[in-house]
């Protein structure tokens, strides 16, 4: 067995370095369909994260006793009774929410990005390791979700948490802020081109970024400098 990654590599590599959404490229449907606002974003996130982090508890304090030629059925269970908890408390307790993320809640079962991280991570490792890599990882997701869905709500509705009450009921109504005024907000950013030119932009500046670290980087050592 492997050694364990440190704490700040694992949480490096989730929210970053290996992003889920921004590198890996894992769970766009519901990236691109659900991110119309940052409350949307949110409830998916959240649910996301919660499943993400059960299963991988589970999975790893199960590991021993689970069979190799089993494994990949006890892990689809294990993530469906997660899923169905997580639909039942979204029904009863944030319908508006549920609402409005619809067939994409049950969908959760399908994301790669959780079977993944079971398969890969957490059935290698004990579950301190499996929770950090768990929470970095749903971390970054939702990070993307939050982020994406708030710059298509401001520029295509020109409102930045205006459905709020969907996720804290009636007292959210006035958290949302208005910025832009009447119907000035740009319908393309609501749409699903606008949910691809979105994510297409945030890779973009993410390896931008990348690429201006990656280039700065040799100008620090002095030119002809010994070697320490």
């Amino acid at each position: 067995m492997s050694a364990t990654p440190p704490t700040a590599s694992l949480l490096r590599e989730g929210l970053w370095h290996q992003n889920p959404a921004l590198v890996q490229l894992l769970g766009l449907c519901p990236l691109l369909a659900v991110s119309t606002s940052a409350i949307n974003g949110v409830g998916l996130g959240l649910a996301t994260l919660f499943v993400l982090l059960g299963s991988s508890l589970a999975v790893s304090a199960s590991r021993q006793w689970v069979a190799r030629e089993i494994r990949l059925p006890v892990f689809v269970l294990i993530i469906a009774t997660l899923v169905t908890m997580v639909e039942l408390l979204l029904r009863a307790y944030t319908p508006g929410l549920f609402r409005a993320l619809g067939i994409f809640v049950p969908l959760i079962v399908t994301n790669c990005l959780i079977l993944g991280r079971a398969e890969a991570f957490a059935s290698r490792v004990g579950w301190r390791p499996a929770a950090l890599d768990a929470l970095a990882m749903g971390l970054g997701f939702m990070l993307v979700l939050v982020v994406l869905g708030a710059l298509r709500e401001l520029v295509g509705a020109g409102t930045l948490l205006g459905d709020a009450e969907r996720l804290f009921g009636p007292g959210g109504r006035g958290l949302g802020v208005h910025l832009l005024p009447g119907d000035a907000g740009f319908l393309l950013a609501l749409l699903p081109p606008g949910a691809f030119i979105g994510l297409g932009l945030l890779i973009a500046l993410r390896n931008h970024y990348r690429l201006r670290r990656a280039g700065a980087a040799p100008a620090e050592a002095l030119p002809g400098a010994a070697p320490a």
